[in-house]
């Protein structure tokens, strides 16, 4: 495999964050006494907070007051995720540090705020590794659109052809195809969906896996 540069996702891929998130929207749909609606919160994963907002109030419906539940989610979230390290998954320190080890240029390309992106890589020790980070508040079309893997690839200087990404989300697979980036899918709360499997991302269960076929045998 031919590549010069590996782009990842955060929540979900780097960090073990989905089901925090999820736990804590259930929350907040309790205190502001609306139900929580699984396959809309599933649907919202990979996207940016533009993209959670539209999906939210199409599955809510029009009597949703979405900026208090909004309010309500985000700032239970922050007080859990400005304060604790969210902890790493599998294989994720192996892998970069064996990138790093070869000079393989490597940035975070992520649907989160660029404050609280900073803050979570930073507290899970994971920081160190990337040459820059690149977010959902920087583009103006958020994933499944390759915008921001596109930025990310610029900034690193490297085509994104030549590019390895890695995504947890089925919208997130979507938008680094789309870049024509070479993409890992390490599935997390959402499985593959017949369409993704269509688009042929290599779909493995941990970055370990991919370490062992990324390292020469």
């Amino acid at each position: 495999m031919n590549f010069q540069a590996a782009i990842f996702d955060m929540d979900g891929l780097l960090l073990d964050t989905e089901r925090v998130c999820m736990s804590i929207f259930k929350q907040a749909c309790q205190a502001q006494n609306v139900p929580f609606l699984e396959d809309v919160y599933l649907s919202i994963i990979g996207r940016n907070s533009a993209g959670i907002e539209q999906v939210i109030r199409q599955g809510y419906g029009p009597d949703l007051d979405y900026p208090a539940l909004h309010v309500e989610w985000r700032d239970r979230y922050n007080a859990v995720v400005k304060h604790q390290a969210i902890p790493v998954k599998e294989g994720v320190v192996e892998l970069l540090t064996w990138l790093k080890s070869n000079n393989i240029p490597t940035a975070v390309a992520t649907s989160t705020q660029k404050d609280v992106a900073k803050i979570k890589l930073n507290l899970a020790g994971l920081d160190h590794f990337f040459d820059n980070l690149t977010t959902g508040c920087e583009v103006a079309h958020g994933k499944p659109h390759p915008e921001i893997y596109l930025l990310a690839a610029e900034r690193l200087s490297v085509d994104p052809k030549r590019c390895l990404a890695f995504e947890d989300s089925n919208n997130g697979v979507r938008s680094a195809i789309a870049a024509e980036m070479m993409t890992y899918q390490i599935p997390d709360l959402v499985q593959p969906c017949p369409d993704i499997i269509q688009l042929a991302p290599t779909i493995r269960p941990s970055l370990l896996h991919v370490l062992e076929e990324l390292q020469p045998h």
